[in-house]
């Protein structure tokens, strides 16, 4: 029999020892699994989150988690859910059964969420618009986002993206391909705040060394040459230039940071324009 492929991505805020031993047991009682895992560990910010929801929304899979900490559950939770990945918090049958034998509260919400009020469809309908509009997808409406953001490939512009919709910030991203011109709609959008983003090339380089490796592709000479980098930040720094796009440089940035300048910056541009 021909075996199954399936892509396992494995979250703990800890060392992500008992979700893997979790993991390995149940992939023992398939039989013609072939299993790809990806561990997941010391998840305990919302910044990490979005790291992993970016890469699950790139390989797909299903994802297990051991996340008790309500905000970042609920953002795993919510963005596995609109990216259509089955997500399942490996503790709840064992939490579950000695809550009900005991009678004792339980700590986390059992359900995705307890209440649905507005605050929670604006993030959801924000998410949904984010995903559809991630790596120049969708570009035909980008007029209607927030927030865009700008920039070479691997820049953080996808984690960004994700804490904003997080925020329930409508926001999408436009990578910048060497030779390829940008999109025509990026450059005559008025409405969204558009926003660049740089980064020192060879901090840059590293990223994307690492990226080839844990997604193990080839390597790619020209993808992480700090030479080529260069030449295509230098690039992208006259293109933001041009326009007039407030720019960011993420280097020292951790992705919290660079979305609180953001959302500084949105809130500046809706105070001008009031």
């Amino acid at each position: 029999m021909e075996s199954k492929r399936v892509v396992l991505h494995l979250v703990s805020p800890s060392s992500g020892e008992l979700i893997d031993l979790l993991a390995r047991s149940v992939v023992g009682q398939l039989d013609h699994l072939d299993v790809e895992r990806f561990v997941w560990n010391l998840v305990r910010s919302i910044e990490r989150v979005n790291e992993v929801l970016a890469i699950v929304a790139e390989t797909q899979g299903v994802v297990f988690h051991t996340l008790s900490d309500e905000e970042n559950r609920q953002a795993l939770e919510d963005g596995c859910r609109i990216i259509e990945v089955p997500c399942l918090f490996v503790l709840d049958p064992f939490v579950t059964t000695l809550a009900e034998h005991t009678g004792a509260t339980v700590r986390f919400r059992a359900s995705p969420r307890d209440r649905m009020d507005e605050e929670y469809f604006r993030r959801l309908d924000a998410m949904r618009f984010t995903l559809a509009h991630d790596d120049g997808i969708g570009g035909h409406d980008i007029e209607n986002a927030e927030v865009v953001l700008v920039g070479v490939s691997r820049v953080t512009k996808t984690p960004t993206c994700m804490y904003l919709a997080h925020r329930g910030i409508r926001a999408a991203n436009v990578p910048l391909v060497p030779g390829m011109p940008a999109i025509d709609a990026l450059c005559r959008a008025k409405k969204p705040l558009i926003v660049g983003l740089t980064i020192q090339p060879d901090q840059l380089a590293r990223i994307r060394a690492k990226r080839l490796s844990m997604l193990k592709q080839k390597p790619n000479d020209a993808y992480a040459d700090v030479d080529v980098i260069r030449g295509e930040i230098l690039d992208a720094r006259r293109l933001f230039a041009r326009n007039g796009w407030p720019v960011i440089d993420v280097t020292s940035q951790s992705i919290e940071q660079t979305a609180a300048m953001i959302m500084e910056l949105l809130k500046r541009r809706q105070r001008q324009s009031a």
